[in-house]
């Protein structure tokens, strides 16, 4: 058990789908944790928890603690809510034994919506790159995102959803801001298949009472709640702040353009935290898994498709928007990176240690091409220019700095090694997280063996 007054905050290291679900869930048991805070991301966010009687959620909006009787979530203003989705998924919820999912949850009134609007240009933006795609999973956070910095006063907001007259003049203008936003692209989309039912959102005018009428029947005004709310229950408690995404894809230290439009460090956390004068102790868990994965577009340079056989994805498929899940040999120098630009964490949590084989493949570093080898941004081995140990960290807000890193990591091939583990599950568990711990110089406290909370170990 951890203090009365600790708030556990639980950030991916890696491009996603690290384990933090699970780890959520574990943390809400250990320590009785009464409170989930969602910090940033919204409904694109998939985290998969097993309990240990064999039922199975993968937590989208409501967080990962929701199996635990009793244990609430909270959507901060930092998150970006899809109501309808929110409605599916709860009846998911109820059908694995958690009837009253809406009744433990409570969002802030600040909270950006999703409309059907932002959903559907979000999506003819992506078909309309082609062979360009950036990555997405379909469900209108950036979009959401991108309108709202550009049309702040027209932005609908949670605090909204109860007002019928305000929601309906929002998302009517959301309906006409947009369609506008998409006309330069109409005639990429031509002959699209998939891009007509978008087009047909953005272009019927009885779309906006329809969905104001879908979001009414979910009584979604009542769970909206001042942003004080979510002080006092910090003072009840230890809380679960549970991020989404990974620190790989984030929206100013990713590797653009295949990135979120979402901070996934733990800053929003630290933020909200700060905000409400937190005075208790702050444990930050930086989560990986044994080896690299990725969902869709974008930079994975240690992937190698011969791995896949070898760690089965029961949760995770090539289905929707986001494209085919991807894998590869754990990668220390994108780790050594996520950590520089989290400004570290007090441990780390190592999942999937049940996949480790007698001999497992990991990057410590990577090997350059000559025209790369004196780029400025990679840091190098002391006295070995051949191998590349880390990515430079650029200025704050420089997304032409992270578009050349990921231009780099098309230029570098991971230096590959096969580390004997052992025989035996714990020898390979033991020479694994001294491995990690030796090359990320970060203490591992929770190594987690299989899909539920009795599969974690905490260590010291």
């Amino acid at each position: 058990m951890s203090p009365p007054r600790t708030a556990h905050v639980v950030v991916d290291l890696g491009f996603g789908d690290a384990g933090k679900g699970t780890l959520t869930d574990w943390l809400v048991r250990r320590h009785g944790a009464g409170l989930v805070v969602r910090f940033n991301g919204g409904a694109q966010a998939g985290h998969n928890v097993v309990t240990d009687d064999g039922r199975h959620h993968t937590f989208s909006q409501f967080g990962a603690g929701g199996f635990v009787a009793g244990v609430r979530t909270h959507l901060a203003r930092t998150t970006v809510l899809h109501p309808l989705a929110l409605r599916v998924e709860a009846d998911h919820l109820a059908a694995r034994g958690v009837p009253d999912a809406f009744e433990r949850l409570t969002v802030s009134e600040h909270a950006r919506v999703i409309t059907p609007f932002h959903q559907a240009v979000g999506r003819l933006r992506e078909l309309a790159r082609g062979t360009g795609r950036h990555g997405t999973c379909g469900v209108g956070v950036g979009e959401t995102v991108r309108d709202a910095l550009a049309a702040p006063v027209d932005t609908v907001v949670a605090g909204d959803l109860a007002r019928t007259a305000v929601l309906i003049r929002k998302a009517r203008a959301a309906q006409e801001r947009l369609r506008a936003d998409v006309a330069a692209l109409r005639p990429a989309l031509q002959g699209q298949r998939l891009a007509e039912p978008e087009l047909w959102l953005l272009d019927d005018p009885t779309v906006v009472t329809r969905w104001v009428e879908a979001v009414r029947a979910l009584e979604a005004g009542r769970l909206v709640v001042d942003d004080a709310w979510l002080g006092q229950q910090l003072r009840a408690g230890p809380t679960v702040f549970e991020g989404a995404q990974g620190v790989l894809l984030d929206e100013w230290r990713g590797f653009h353009p295949h990135t979120t439009w979402s901070t996934c460090t733990f800053a929003p956390a630290l933020a909200l935290l700060r905000e409400h004068g937190f005075d208790g102790e702050v444990r930050r868990l930086g989560v990986l898994r044994t080896y690299a994965t990725r969902h869709g577009e974008g930079p994975l340079p240690t992937e190698d498709s011969a791995l896949a056989p070898h760690v089965p994805e029961p949760h995770n498929d090539a289905g929707g928007w986001q494209g085919s899940f991807r894998v590869g040999h754990f990668d220390a120098v994108l780790a050594r990176y996520a950590l520089e630009v989290c400004d570290g964490v007090d441990a780390l949590a190592l999942t999937h240690l049940d996949r480790l084989t007698s001999r497992w493949p990991v990057s410590g570093a990577y090997l350059t091409t000559l025209a790369a080898k004196e780029d400025e941004a990679l840091v190098h081995r002391a006295q070995d220019s051949e191998h590349v140990t880390g990515l430079k960290v650029g200025p704050p807000g420089d997304l032409d700095w992270q578009q050349r890193l990921t231009a780099l990591l098309s230029r570098c091939a991971p230096s590959r090694q096969e580390l004997p583990l052992g025989e035996t599950p714990v020898d390979r568990t033991d020479t694994f997280v001294a491995w990690v711990e030796a090359a990320l110089r970060v203490r591992v406290a929770v190594t987690s063996h299989g899909p539920s909370a009795r599969d974690k170990r905490g260590r010291g």
